[in-house]
């Protein structure tokens, strides 16, 4: 199973993620803006200290709606920033931004040298606690949705209103409550093997 976090407003829930991961020896993947890392440049380098991080685009648009320049430069942008911040090259990994996606979209990735990764199941933790969701709430939407494989979309920062982080809250009990269940935790790097 694999744990992905998307890092693309606020970094509120970095520290306690990190704790979490490094004390129970979860590893994670995460997807970061080039806004995010502008606007947290110490969290960023922190993540990509210990897991490893893919490009999220620049400024999280939906691609759908871009020409394929306007996608290049997102991407390239984001992933200067990156590199610049963190030293890590955020290539093969790439996310779109609300999971909006297309054919084009998919080539105009690819061809940058970038394998998008989706998700099985999303925790609804972003909409927070003034959207109806809680930690049970984000808690039963992984467990209930466990199986071989499962790859897990959490997000780093707040509700924008409500200020939650309901998946960094609910992390402890995700972990050790898979784990009860006899599942394991990869990075990506598992499902596709290696970047040549």
């Amino acid at each position: 199973m694999a744990l992905t976090f998307d890092a693309g407003s606020g970094n509120e829930g970095v520290p306690s993620i990190l704790r979490t991961l490094e004390s129970q020896r979860v590893p994670a993947s995460f997807f970061l803006t080039g806004q995010f890392v502008d606007a947290f440049p110490g969290s960023a380098r922190a993540i990509a200290s210990r897991h490893p991080v893919g490009n999220h685009t620049y400024s999280h648009p939906d691609l759908t709606t871009l020409a394929s320049s306007a996608i290049r430069n997102e991407i390239r942008r984001a992933a200067t920033r990156i590199k610049e911040v963190t030293g890590q090259d955020p290539r093969p990994w790439f996310r779109f931004p609300f999971g909006a996606v297309d054919a084009r979209t998919i080539s105009v990735v690819n061809a940058e040298c970038y394998v998008p990764f989706r998700w099985t199941v999303d925790t609804l933790g972003w909409e927070g606690t003034s959207g109806g969701q809680s930690v049970g709430s984000v808690v039963a939407r992984v467990t209930s949705a466990a199986r071989p494989g499962e790859i897990v979309l959490m997000h780093v920062g707040a509700h924008p209103t409500d200020h939650s982080t309901l998946d960094a809250d609910a992390l402890p009990r995700i972990v050790s409550e898979l784990r009860a269940r006899g599942y394991t935790f990869v990075t990506l790097a598992a499902v596709i093997g290696p970047a040549p």
